[in-house]
């Protein structure tokens, strides 16, 4: 029989089976397979913190067919991700397969390669207990206080919240901010710029500075201002002094977990859930087709604070930059970077696998998105490694009036590592090799002064976090670890404490009120500096420094405590949250409405619920949406009541309805057809939409027709036995679903594309 691998992703472990061949059976955990229950605590606090793990729900025939395998194989392999969360994965699945520890064979790798999982096969180990009770420690603290917690504040503010430990200090970072900025009192300030011109007719801007000795002065108001440039305009401006210089600019290091999500949300704008996944894919495997090898994992593990890359990466970075770039672009000794002192060095820095696989030579066989983040990894990684940049720049100062003017220009001498990967410190949406270039001057040139410009500004106060520097100040700030950014911002989002407002991130009236509450009862933790060291404890389980029971006792005593004195002060009355008020009058009553959250999102609700229950949809912008009341007739009546049936809009698109809503719920979906005919009567196959408002296609004359699937018919036929296409769901596939034949392409994302679009689907 062939060993067993277990892993926790299936398009991981379809890589890893492509490696590994016929001598292994490799299967997918699909995650954790035992947790806490969510009925109850789960934790015996008297009895050193012991969990109870039960079974996950749902993953019961799983666990079967993984003991079922398990028995037969020769050898069971437990291959879960490398990080804390994969050894407890790898753990509780020892534990529902019978395995003692000291009898597993755990094996990692840091890319997802033919070489890398091989070698790891031939060089097992144990279970890291320490690794494991780490992770422990940290579900049992999360647990503790999100279920000891939320019900303090079901009493105190709104049945069903829930708190959470480090959720609440994000949400309190985001809340200081938000007074910040209410607190924040604008000052006014001037600037005064002078357009100038060289006898060689070539124009420049110069900026005042100070004084003609060299003092800096600030313009506070409009008589300040108006004296400078009153004295500038009368003066003639000449160039007191040039001065020239040379400087070299470093290159970043390569990705770590938070630089890779503040990046691409700043250059590609995604949000860091999106980030993740498709860093997620790009280290499990993609397809680069059969030319290329077929499945590999294009990038290293993406959840780490390590700076450090392997030997091997970094001769072949030298050999790739001196091989593209020349000599003269790799450095004259390897560039070594140091991460932090808070920083894990389990993993390498995030890079590419094989550098060979440039994002361009590989990009038919990416997503937009899989193209766009690779391509960010790779340059930055290449970048990296390579030679500093050189720049040149010149600081002229021209005197006029008594007055002292700057102008500053950047040239780049040698690009270095600018030729692969930066923006400009100026303009973060600017090619470094674009950078000012000021005109020829020498001292005592005189320019022609074209206007002499006074302008008012205020200083402006600090802005929202947005989901990039969020996470630098987490990060900064010692709190969360990188398998943690991401799941706190999609947190603090799905609880109603913080909302998006365009990129930024601003607290509700809920945040704000549940913030000030545990500042209030619950001080340490919402405390910044308690929770950065409750961090470095549980790292020091890991490190051996501490033990679990130990951390998780300490921790429990200060709360237990708090915890008492907070039920102890619960009055009768719940804390009021207040309502956010818009501009759209009832029309029912004449109340001013108020914003409320649902299932849905935001609407607009009448204040005086029960008594009046008008409501209004809003759009993403807060507005009413559009009136469904003008809805659009269609020319036929409802069969159930006989009134006319019209075209409406809601969430999910439009839809008919009966005109008597809601004394009559009719409804239909607005099918649509796909263009391709129905294999069983011929009639046309049409889109509809299925639970969760996924799509799936059905014969329009369904149910007397029972044609369903939820893979995309396509237009021809099978190659090889004539039946029906299909486009697979989610993947980028064409199949037969005839048993007998199990026909199968892979497209490219183009390629597919274009069936959607002819499909009306893109």
């Amino acid at each position: 029989m062939p060993a067993l691998v277990i892993m926790e992703s299936p398009a991981k472990a379809n890589t890893v089976q492509h490696y590994l061949g016929s001598g292994y059976k490799v299967m997918a955990s699909v995650g954790h397979v035992r947790d806490l229950p969510k009925s109850t605590l789960g934790v015996d606090i008297d009895d050193g913190f012991a969990a109870k793990y039960i079974n996950i729900r749902g993953k019961g025939d799983l666990i079967k067919a993984l003991k079922k395998e398990a028995k037969a194989a020769t050898k069971v392999y437990l291959a879960t991700d490398p990080d804390r969360e994969g050894e407890a994965i790898s753990w509780h699945l020892a534990a529902v397969l019978g395995i003692p520890v000291e009898q597993t064979r755990r094996i990692t790798f840091n890319e997802v390669t033919k070489t890398a999982v091989k070698a790891a096969i031939k060089n097992p180990r144990n279970i890291d207990m320490d690794m494991v009770n780490s992770q422990q420690a940290r579900r049992i603290l999360d647990r503790i206080v999100g279920y000891k917690l939320s019900p303090f504040l079901w009493k105190t503010v709104r049945s069903g919240l829930s708190a959470g430990r480090v959720q609440s200090v994000a949400t309190r970072i985001i809340v200081e901010r938000e007074n910040e900025i209410r607190a924040f009192t604008p000052e006014e300030y001037w600037t005064v710029d002078a357009d100038l011109e060289t006898a060689k007719k070539k124009k420049l801007t110069v900026h005042f500075f100070g004084t003609a000795d060299g003092k800096r002065v600030e313009l506070k108001n409009e008589a300040d201002a108006k004296k400078v440039t009153d004295a500038a305009d009368a003066g003639t401006f000449t160039v007191s002094s040039v001065r020239r210089s040379s400087r070299l600019r470093n290159p970043a290091p390569p990705f770590t977990t938070s630089t890779m999500l503040q990046e691409a949300s700043r250059r590609l704008g995604f949000q860091s859930a999106r980030i993740m996944k498709v860093a997620q894919e790009l280290y499990e495997g993609i397809n680069l087709g059969t030319q290329n090898g077929g499945v590999h994992g294009l990038i290293t593990y993406m959840r780490t604070d390590s700076l450090r890359i392997s030997d091997e990466a970094q001769k072949a970075a030298e050999g790739y930059i001196r091989s593209a770039y020349g000599d003269e672009y790799y450095p004259s000794s390897p560039r070594v970077y140091r991460a932090d002192k808070n920083a894990q060095d389990a993993h390498e820095a995030i890079r590419p696998s094989d550098l060979t696989r440039d994002p361009d030579s590989i990009k038919k066989h990416l997503t937009p998105d899989q193209y766009k983040l690779y391509r960010l990894i790779w340059s930055r990684f290449v970048a990296s490694q390579m030679a500093s940049a050189e720049l040149d720049t010149v600081t002229a100062d021209f005197v006029s009036g008594g007055y002292l003017f700057r102008a500053s220009g950047t040239t780049v001498r040698f690009p270095g590592f600018i030729a692969v990967y930066d923006f400009s410190e100026e303009d973060e949406n600017a090619p470094a090799g674009k950078a000012r270039q000021l005109p020829e001057l020498n001292e005592k040139d005189e320019l022609k002064k074209n206007a002499v410009t006074p302008r008012q500004h205020f200083t402006e106060p600090p802005a929202r976090f947005n989901e990039a520097s969020l996470i630098e100040f987490l990060k900064d700030k010692g709190i969360g670890r990188p398998s943690t950014y991401t799941p706190i911002i999609t947190t603090i989002l799905a609880r109603g404490y913080v909302e998006r407002e365009g990129k930024s991130l601003r607290p509700t009236p809920l945040g704000e009120v549940t913030t000030k509450l545990m500042v209030e009862r619950f001080p340490d933790i919402v405390d910044y500096a308690f929770t950065a060291r409750m961090e470095d404890d549980l790292d020091s389980i890991e490190e051996k420094k501490n033990s679990m029971e130990g951390v998780l006792g300490e921790f429990y005593q200060g709360f237990d405590k708090a915890l008492t004195a907070a039920f102890d002060s619960v009055g009768g009355d719940k804390v009021e949250v207040p309502v956010e008020e818009t501009d759209i009058i009832c029309e029912k009553c004449g109340s001013r409405m108020v914003i409320k959250s649902g299932r849905f999102g935001k609407f607009a609700a009448c204040p005086n619920y029960p008594t009046c229950k008008n409501t209004k949809p809003l759009t993403k912008d807060g507005t009413p949406a559009e009136n469904t009341e003008t809805a659009e007739p269609i020319g036929v009546n409802c069969e159930k009541c006989g009134a006319p049936m019209v075209r409406r809009k809601g969430r999910f698109g439009e839809f008919i309805a009966c005109s008597n809503y809601p004394k009559c719920k009719n409804t239909r979906q607005i099918s649509k057809s796909v263009g391709v005919k129905c294999p069983l009567c011929g009639s046309d196959i049409v889109s509809r939409h299925g639970k969760n408002r996924s799509f799936f296609y059905s014969c329009e004359s369904y149910p007397t027709c029972k044609f369903v699937s939820w893979d995309l018919p396509v237009p021809g036929v099978c190659p090889d036995c004539g039946k029906p296409l299909y486009l697979k769901k989610g993947k980028d596939q064409l199949i037969c679903k005839e048993k007998a034949c199990g026909y199968k392409k892979d497209l490219t994302a183009e390629e597919a594309a274009e069936f959607r679009k002819a499909a009306g689907l893109a």
